[in-house]
């Protein structure tokens, strides 16, 4: 089967897969990109079909192409990487994939477990992709430094590094306040300062306190002062 064929016969296989009402519940989720390439597959039978394509060899075929039409397509590429065990063979077809990604669902559900075989290299890369002009790349970056660094891998440094970073792209603003809030549930000492000095920018500074506020995680002592830092 020609590359050709194998993207051809996915793209079947995933129409024969669609829900029309599941499509415009997540267009609604995804007003940014085109509704049309959107056909409503639902999440467990991408999970699904990505573990067949793997098991059956059709996968490799199928990511070597990252320009796919259909949301779910990516969504199945997302999960394929997800699967992959090699860690080199992985981060190299992620960094191939992440200019391609043009929503946050794909950008989320982006989350190899291999990226946990080799936490340098891992970084390295995440300095790099948080560096990057992509929205989405920047995102995915956040994301992988909340994934991997925020536990017996914590520096008191990487909040600062996500701190650092100004842009205006919503997608990212958010990104932001969710790693202060998921850092502040597991490393709240060395994650309060960055709030109470203002280092964030305003929206995303109170964002990340509602957020840290709804976490069961975070203490009523904690919630009440937190919500004292809110600025107007």
């Amino acid at each position: 089967m020609t590359q050709t064929e194998n993207a051809l016969s996915i793209r079947q296989r995933l129409r024969e897969m669609s829900d029309e009402k599941y499509a415009e519940f997540q267009r609604k989720l995804l007003p940014n990109i085109s509704p049309e390439t959107i056909i409503g597959v639902r999440t467990p039978a991408l999970r699904t079909m990505a573990k067949e394509l793997i098991a059956s060899g059709e996968a490799a075929p199928f990511i070597s192409n990252t320009a796919h039409s259909l949301f779910e397509e990516n969504q199945l590429h997302a999960f394929i990487l997800s699967a992959t065990k090699d860690f080199d063979v992985c981060l190299r077809e992620v960094k191939r994939f992440l200019p391609h990604i043009d929503n946050w669902a794909t950008c989320d559900q982006l989350s190899p477990k291999c990226f946990k075989k080799d936490k340098p290299a891992l970084l390295q890369a995440i300095r790099e992709w948080m560096a990057d002009e992509h929205e989405y790349t920047v995102r995915f970056g956040i994301g992988m430094l909340m994934q991997h660094f925020l536990d017996d891998d914590f520096s008191p440094a990487y909040p600062g590094m996500v701190a650092a970073i100004r842009r205006e792209e919503y997608y990212i603003r958010m990104m932001q306040a969710w790693y202060f809030a998921t850092a502040l549930a597991k490393q709240y000492e060395s994650t309060l300062p960055y709030i109470e000095k203002g280092r964030l920018e305003k929206w995303t500074h109170n964002k990340a306190i509602q957020k840290a506020i709804e976490s069961y995680r975070i203490s009523d002592e904690q919630k009440a002062f937190l919500r004292s830092l809110r600025r107007k």
